[in-house]
């Protein structure tokens, strides 16, 4: 491999961390392993409560950074109905909103349809959308009013897995730029009863899927096989 020349990385990015953590941690590897400095981005932001697939391109492969971000992205996300909270995950305690009991499957499996094709979509205040320059979720950690244009997004599919209620499991498959937490709100919301992220994974990133990711733990002994070869 020539990570100079540009490598793609897939890698499992963990639970609590950040895309950006995952990024400064392989770039440091890579350093030690070879005595210089490569260049490492990342495709694509997970939030640190998110974890799977997190593609890192290195040295030139950094250019094709906005090519991979248009790739389809598939997503499992656990939503907790009758709930929400100020970012829509587990970032912000959650707050009771409406009694579940009277939702069945039929209900949601048909409010799921109402989410496919091409939707608009408000991006949560907690996101990395900016704002004169500044991201909103800073603004919006404040106890600023933080008002975003919706944006035209393409959901491919979505389909019911799990009801254990009051949670649902959902696999989302859709373009770039759709915010899976402002995904559950909008469910929520037209199931009439709230609803947050207790939990999210990207399974894949165009042909790029979460089994043959690399834990951020292998990566060392990756490289090793690497060199060595």
């Amino acid at each position: 491999m020539d990570f100079i020349a540009g490598e793609i990385i897939p890698v499992n990015k963990p639970y609590k961390w950040t895309s950006f953590g995952v990024v400064a941690r392989v770039r440091w590897l890579l350093l030690q392993k070879y005595q210089q400095k490569i260049k490492v981005g990342h495709a694509g932001t997970l939030d640190p409560l998110a974890t799977g697939v997190l593609l890192l391109c290195t040295g030139k492969a950094t250019k094709r950074i906005e090519e991979i971000q248009a790739y389809t992205k598939e997503y499992v996300a656990t939503l907790k109905l009758g709930y929400t909270t100020q970012s829509y995950d587990l970032e912000y305690p959650e707050e009771r909103k409406s009694p579940t009991d009277h939702i069945t499957q039929d209900m949601i499996r048909q409010t799921l349809q109402q989410f496919t094709g091409e939707i608009e979509q408000v991006p949560p205040a907690h996101s990395a959308c900016k704002i004169s320059g500044e991201h909103a979720y800073h603004r919006a950690r404040r106890g600023e009013e933080v008002k975003l244009q919706a944006k035209k997004i393409h959901i491919e599919r979505i389909e019911l897995q799990d009801v254990s209620m009051p949670e649902v499991t959902i696999r989302v498959v859709c373009s770039k730029g759709t915010y899976i937490r402002a995904l559950a709100r909008d469910i929520g919301e037209a199931l009439g009863c709230g609803a947050y992220l207790t939990a999210l994974e990207r399974t894949r990133i165009g042909e790029y899927t979460i089994d043959k990711c690399l834990s951020i733990d292998d990566v060392p002994a990756w490289l090793d096989t690497i060199k060595n070869e």
